[in-house]
């Protein structure tokens, strides 16, 4: 059965990067442009694997996965942070709120795929 990932990142560019690197690699991709939007796509669809940006406008990735760590339904669903900051104090702070993984951008899209297929296994 196919995978279906969630990426949420206010980031066209980004959006569409990730929608090929994971579309090629057999997933199927879901997006969402900000972190309420993502949390909404998330109700309404429900997704294997959760791969979202750190600094969005209306919600940042932080409250994405706080929110889904607090909700029964989704708080097991692996979480991906994928952003530009290499902050350790940010990276710490995600990991505590519940995030799996972190990948920097810009990313590689074969480890961005081997990094998918290690959580959502």
């Amino acid at each position: 059965m196919t995978k279906t990932i969630l990426t949420i990142d206010d980031s066209r560019t980004m959006r569409d990067m990730l929608m090929l690197a994971l579309v090629d690699a057999g997933y199927r991709v879901i997006q969402a442009v900000d972190g309420i939007d993502g949390l909404e796509t998330l109700a309404a669809e429900g997704a294997d694997v959760v791969i979202t940006d750190i600094n969005m406008p209306r919600l940042d990735g932080f409250g994405v996965i706080e929110g889904m760590r607090a909700d029964p339904v989704h708080r097991a669903i692996p979480i991906l942070v994928l952003t530009t900051e290499s902050d350790a104090d940010k990276k710490m702070r995600a990991r505590e709120a519940g995030a799996t993984g972190w990948i920097v951008k810009p990313f590689d899209p074969v480890k961005l795929v081997d990094a998918v297929r290690r959580v959502a296994a």
